[in-house]
């Protein structure tokens, strides 16, 4: 794993370097108050995981349901929870498992029913790489792992999942953002899994429709070699800066195309 992350996270630092540089540089005022930071940003329901990180003794909960229906067959319903806890030195724990939801039983007699249930539990953390949390530009390393035998036994993974991301984003006047994503997984710890490895690359921009409400969309890519690429708007509605409900609609093309539709709730404790 080490000889393709490296690599990867070397690269990703030569790309964010320019925002970087300006959230040492050019961060003369305090940005603690502007709305991009003030309002809650989750970490889904996309395939972009944001830079927000919670302060000490914050508590951030996220769930949702995303409904994915292939171009041919039957859809399956998917429904997330994720935990997160901020903690000192500029780090976040996460706790996060999804549950696969039973689906409608085979036409034909026969044939295997899908499995569904509680699928492998990820613990993750996210670490701060800028100078200053909250600036108007920043960087941010996020690592993950999938535990093999947890969940329930129909998904249970024979090994590990690691995956890493750069996590990079540029705060557009008080309100609108630019975040980014660049990152790499793999099953396993060998070299010879190293290349059976995933690349994932994302863009987002989300911001505000007036004052309660704001919109996301995305554009990502993942795969190896071959690349399935796709795109995910969404709405949401902020009836306090701490709470977030969304609607999204998304479209994968290329590889396996699929539909998409979810929503969510997002709730930080305290604000």
């Amino acid at each position: 794993m080490q000889k393709t992350t490296l690599p990867l996270l070397a690269g990703a630092m030569l790309l964010v370097a320019p925002s970087y540089l300006q959230a040492q540089t050019l961060e003369t005022h305090d940005n603690e108050n502007a709305p991009f930071v003030l309002n809650i940003r989750p970490d889904r329901p996309g395939q972009t995981v944001t830079t927000s990180m919670l302060r000490p003794g914050q508590f951030q909960v996220e769930v949702g349901t995303q409904r994915v229906l292939p171009g041919s067959g039957l859809g399956s319903t998917n429904s997330l929870g994720l935990l997160r806890v901020g903690f000192f030195n500029h780090m976040e724990l996460r706790l996060a498992q999804s549950y696969l939801h039973l689906q409608p039983r085979p036409v034909q007699e026969g044939m295997p029913t899908a499995a569904y249930g509680l699928a492998p539990l990820t613990l993750g953390a996210k670490w701060l790489a800028s100078t200053q949390q909250d600036a108007r530009s920043q960087v941010v390393f996020l690592t993950e792992l999938t535990l093999p035998k947890t969940g329930d036994q129909s998904l249970h993974l024979t090994k590990p999942l690691a995956a890493a991301r750069a996590l990079v984003s540029q705060q557009i006047g008080q309100r609108y953002g630019l975040e980014a994503n660049l990152g790499f997984s793999q099953s396993g710890f060998r070299a010879a899994d190293t290349k059976q490895g995933q690349f994932l690359y994302t863009l987002a921009l989300n911001g505000p429709l007036g004052n309660r409400f704001g919109f996301f969309a995305e554009g990502y890519g993942t795969g190896r070699g071959t690349y399935t690429h796709g795109t995910t708007l969404g709405l949401n509605w902020r009836p306090l800066p701490g709470l977030r409900l969304d609607v999204t609609a998304g479209r994968s093309l290329g590889g396996s195309e699929r539909t998409t539709f979810g929503g969510g709730l997002s709730m930080r404790i305290p604000h």
